[in-house]
């Protein structure tokens, strides 16, 4: 088994983060936190997953969001 004790993400699904982050700060807050068109226009948990799971850049910054608003 691959355990990474040292990864505060892990076990966490992107769906539980984006979850977590919409609930703290809404989708326009989102969208001020990361500018991209998934949380500007007509945003959804679905179009949103869709994109983050195709684009390493975006969702790298999703977690990094993530862990400053959580983990710090």
């Amino acid at each position: 088994m691959n355990s990474q004790p040292n990864n505060p993400l892990h076990g966490l699904t992107l769906k539980t983060i984006v979850t977590q982050l919409y609930e703290q700060y809404g989708w326009e807050g989102l969208a001020q936190r990361v500018d991209v068109n998934c949380f500007k226009y007509e945003p959804s948990l679905k179009s949103s997953l869709h994109f983050l799971r195709r684009t390493p850049w975006a969702r790298a910054q999703i977690e990094q969001l993530y862990l400053d608003t959580f983990i710090q």
